[in-house]
């Protein structure tokens, strides 16, 4: 019997695993590292390299060779949650300058790897629980965070030193603190200087942060994991920044009044560091004197709604040149040296790399697809020409380009330099089903908007409508990319025309279309779901718009709950998983850029939250989450639920034990879905042609 898609999917984690990732490139462009498990079903994650000069690809470390089984620590699980990594084994590595020397910890332990030569991998002695190491850039030490302490390790001497020792329960060094792992993309909390002799380290405390218990209902004699989460309008954490030295200096740094360390870049130009205040208003970078911790401002950027945090800037390139990307002109634009860069119609994305002088950045000219472009002095090239989802990494003149489109399965990899090109091997399984996307703009306001029908669909026959949103900030599910639709044409042949709409809010269209949900999270999305829906079903008569679903997960979920609610007359039934129900209930950093804080603006988060609405359910709804999802709780579901009870509203709820805001679990991801056509089957009354 063939494995159903269900399965397949669950079992190789979206046909990732296999697949190469996490690129690094040595700064002569000779030697590519990488990360790939050995197979599409394998979730052991190993560590490659790749000689840019022959294409040989050798095995550097394997974890199950390596022999470290054991459980991870709880600073590591919460890492892997952040960053929702499904995998195990090597998930993440760090190298000294030249790429020769690599680091990653597995269950606890601290490990190092040859890269240049052939040398095994080896563990180090170290304390339990390691977390995050990376080498210095001269590759001599090593440094890691170990029970909230920094530590550093030398290779020569097999010395270990504590450089920073937590004051108190409440107090770590060297690790990202909640919201800037979870929101603002910053997973590191410490960085080398780039002689190795001092270290830049953010020192976290939590104290003031309230603590939430997640509780195991399966297992009542287990103790609740406790939490310190930062809710809308409550205490964030306090994050200050130090330069501790190897012989034990310790400098703070001066950096004002700004609540959240956004980023931190170390080079030979100086130590950038960028912060924000609470209300997101402004991105400011400040040089810093690491000898006497004063910082000199260097740039800023304002908005009245809210500043972009874009990935990989601010940073200088080799002469000295200062890398931004601002909003001017409704477009995120390239800044270099204050001079923009690309023109109004390339929406940038992130800033990949800067070798020497060139720049490699992510860009669009259609939100559908994804390119990869260069800017050095003689102008742009784009790198990447072709519709898709492009990404890569450069150094050394040797580029690496990852692509993506609606025509082939997965996605691949080929590293380019001079004459020669060579692809990295990928080992991912194909999904064994080919969606057929039909891309559109719909409405006034041009909203992208994908069309996926059953294989088997004859023309002429009426099909009920599933809506597949996420539909908020942050991410785009209408993409030129075959894997971003695989979910959706499985739901379509199970009988459904599904639709999916990137509405306001969604990111590629320019700062204009992003902050239309400044201050109403609600109105805007989900005006948009229908205008589009009907825009598509005058253009394709075969949509019953009298059988209408939708279904979303986190905030998709919101928006599925949203829409039965507040339009019953559109939508007729929803499945909303991990749903934000109670915007008081969010974070500070997501939540507060969008609404504000809650004491001074109580009506936008009244309007935009659903628990109000509670009474107006007249529709089929269900509501699924893990029960121990730590970043949108369980309480979400749960106080919705009340408020139907309270009402009379009948509903159904599906609890998923011991699972997270992940669901990596291959029996949960499976029947996941079954359980969902079973319903939007029952609500709607499908039968399998329609």
């Amino acid at each position: 019997m063939v494995d159903s898609f269900p399965r397949r999917q669950a079992r190789t984690r979206r046909f990732t695993l296999g697949a190469p990732r996490g690129v690094t490139i040595s700064p002569d462009g000779r030697r590519v590292a990488f990360l790939r498990s050995r197979g599409g079903t394998d979730p052991v994650t190993c560590l490659w390299t790749l000689d840019a000069a022959t294409g040989e690809e050798r095995l550097v470390a394997d974890a199950r060779l390596l022999g470290e089984n054991g459980d991870l620590p709880p600073e590591e699980q919460a890492r892997r949650e952040r960053s929702r990594e499904q995998a195990g084994g090597i998930v993440g590595y760090s190298t000294d300058r030249a790429v020769a020397v690599a680091a990653f910890a597995l269950a606890g332990r601290l490990h190092v790897a040859d890269l240049a030569g052939g040398a095994a991998p080896r563990a180090l002695p170290s304390p339990g629980g390691v977390i995050d190491p990376h080498p210095d850039p001269l590759g001599r030490r090593i440094a890691y965070v170990g029970g909230g302490a920094l530590h550093v390790h030398d290779l020569a001497s097999g010395s270990t030193t504590t450089l920073a020792q937590p004051e108190g329960p409440d107090v770590t060094y060297g690790l990202a603190d909640f919201v800037a792992a979870e929101e603002m993309g910053r997973m590191r909390g410490f960085w080398w200087s780039p002689d190795g002799d001092r270290l830049a380290v953010a020192r976290v405390d939590s104290a003031a942060v309230q603590r939430w218990h997640i509780a195991d209902p399966e297992n009542p004699a287990r103790t609740p994991s406790v939490v310190a989460y930062p809710a809308a309008g409550t205490a964030n954490a306090v994050v200050t920044l130090e330069i501790i030295g190897l012989d034990g200096t310790r400098v703070p740094v001066r950096l004002g009044d700004d609540e959240y360390l956004v980023q931190v870049a170390w080079s030979v130009h100086g130590l950038l560091v960028t912060t924000a205040p609470r209300d997101q208003t402004a991105l400011r970078t400040a040089l810093v004197d690491p000898l006497g911790g004063t910082a000199t401002r260097l740039h800023e950027q304002t908005d009245p709604a809210w500043v972009d945090i874009v990935p990989g800037v601010p940073v200088h390139t080799a002469s000295g040149a200062l890398v931004t990307v601002e909003s001017r002109e409704d477009a995120h634009r390239l800044v270099v040296d204050g001079v923009a860069v690309t023109p109004p119609a390339v929406q940038v994305r992130e800033v990949v790399d800067v070798d020497e002088d060139v720049v490699l950045f992510r860009a669009s000219t259609d939100p559908v697809s994804v390119g990869l472009w260069t800017w050095d002095r003689d102008g742009l090239v784009e790198v990447a020409t072709s519709p898709g989802v492009h990404a890569g990494r450069r150094a050394g003149g040797t580029t690496v380009v990852t692509s993506g489109d609606l025509r082939s399965d997965g996605a691949r990899t080929v590293v380019h330099r001079g004459e020669n090109e060579f692809a990295i091997t990928s080992l991912a399984e194909s999904p064994g089903l080919e969606p057929s996307v039909a891309l559109f703009e719909v409405g006034e306001r041009g909203l992208r908007t994908a069309v996926l029908l059953p294989s088997w669909h004859t023309p002429g026959t009426k099909l009920p409508v599933l809506m597949d949103p996420y539909g908020g900030p942050h991410a785009q599910r209408v993409t030129a990319l075959r894997a971003a639709h695989l979910t959706s044409q499985w739901f379509a042949d199970q009988g459904f025309a599904v639709v999916v709409v990137d509405g306001r809010g969604t990111p590629g269209r320019g700062p204009e279309f992003e902050r239309a949900v400044h201050g109403d999270l609600a109105t805007p999305v989900l005006e948009d779901q229908v205008d589009a829906l009907h825009a598509v079903a005058a253009s394709l008569p075969d949509l019953d718009l009298t059988r209408v679903g939708i279904r979303g997960w986190s905030f998709g979920g919101y928006l599925a709950a949203l829409a039965v609610l507040r339009r019953p007359d559109v939508f007729h039934a929803a499945v909303a998983g991990a749903p934000v129900t109670d915007w008081g209930l969010y974070d500070t950093h997501y939540t507060e850029r969008y609404l504000g804080h809650p004491a001074q603006r109580p009506d936008a988060f009244a309007h935009s939250s659903l628990i109000a609405d509670a009474p107006s359910l007249s529709r089929p709804l269900l509501l699924v989450h893990g029960l121990a999802d730590d970043n949108v709780v369980a309480a979400h579901t749960l106080r919705l639920s009340s408020a139907l009870l309270a009402a009379g509203r009948p509903h159904s709820v599906l609890p998923l034990s011991g699972v997270t805001h992940m669901t990596p679990q291959e029996v949960v991801a499976e029947n996941l879905l079954l359980l969902q056509v079973q319903f939007l089957r029952r609500a709607l009354g499908v039968t399998n042609g329609g």
